[in-house]
């Protein structure tokens, strides 16, 4: 298959992200020491959920920065794809992560609307002003150098940034309505609204995991549009048992039955799949797997694969 030159611009891509990360994870985890110990000083709920989710991003860095060199493991005959996988690993469990804090802020918030404490409001005025000015910079940095649309880890660290950001200004708001209201329900009120920016980023991070853990075709490819593309290509005759899925962000693989004209010689033949590998790559599919059948070959015309799986204790592998 043709795609060196995809190659190098996913590893310049990979490089950079893996900077960006490095760079995010020394700015973030010097300030979240910083805001826990502000929080635990002020007594605000508000600073140390915000704290408690700026630890969650030093680790969502951490786990990204890990998958990235597993990813660069070499492959072998036990894991034919590498370690690629364990990208998609540690978003799920950086999604799970933001919903276990966002429960956690939600228990603690209760008891704070039942008896607001005294919190200290000027301290937590700056500690969460110059808290915004960190997210700011490191989502700045983030959007400047990473991949944070396509890449599934980067999308989870920069969400994590995002929320957290927000988490500062409710902090900021909560300082301002105690200071200048006396509200102390502001403080838990915040931590909430904190709570539920988390708990949403958690959701969305672990339901596009567990897609791509449950072999899901990739959201931004349509499987209909995929087989209608192959049949236009002059000579297939059909298309059935279709495959389409993501070993890891920005890297999806396909296999497929193509149905050709039986009399077709080997170097006509060739030279249409390498017509269809050239065509799924313009569709971000990196990796084929195209099976040969002619015309005459027994086969079903479904589009998906309808074979029935064995019971889990059964040893006979089945064939299509």
């Amino acid at each position: 298959m043709s795609g060196h030159h995809h190659d190098h611009g996913h590893d310049r891509e990979h490089s950079s992200n893996r900077r960006i990360l490095l760079i995010s994870f020394v700015i973030i985890t010097a300030y979240m020491a910083v805001e826990a110990v502000g929080g635990f000083i002020t007594n605000s709920l508000a600073l140390l959920s915000d704290a408690g989710h700026m630890l969650s991003d030093s680790l969502a860095l951490v786990i990204a920065l890990l998958a990235f060199k597993f990813g660069e493991k070499a492959v072998s005959t036990g894991k034919t794809y590498g370690y690629r996988r364990f990208e998609v690993l540690a978003a799920t469990l950086n999604g799970l992560t933001l919903i276990g804090i966002a429960l956690y802020i939600f228990y603690e918030a209760i008891e704070r609307f039942a008896n607001p404490p005294e919190v200290a409001t000027v301290g937590m005025l700056i500690i969460s002003t110059i808290g915004l000015l960190i997210n700011i910079l490191v989502a700045w940095i983030m959007m400047r150098g990473a991949d944070t649309e396509h890449n599934l880890n980067m999308r989870g660290a920069f969400l994590h940034v995002i929320s957290d950001m927000l988490g500062s200004v409710g902090a900021i708001a909560a300082a301002l309505l105690i200071m200048f209201f006396g509200w102390g329900w502001a403080d838990p009120l915040a931590s909430v609204i904190v709570a539920v920016l988390v708990l949403r980023s958690g959701y969305m991070v672990s339901k596009s995991s567990l897609h791509v853990l449950m072999e899901g075709t990739p959201r931004h490819i349509n499987l209909e549009d995929i087989a209608q593309a192959i049949l236009k290509i002059d000579g297939v005759k059909g298309v059935h048992d279709l495959h389409i899925w993501s070993i890891t962000s920005n890297m999806h693989a396909l296999t497929a039955h193509i149905v050709m004209d039986g009399n077709m010689k080997l170097y006509e033949t060739e030279a249409l799949l390498r017509k269809v590998e050239h065509m799924l790559q313009h569709k971000e599919i990196r990796h084929t797997t195209l099976q040969v059948e002619s015309e005459q070959h027994k086969h079903e015309d479904n589009l998906l694969c309808s074979i029935k799986a064995s019971p889990p204790d059964a040893h006979a592998h089945h064939h299509h």
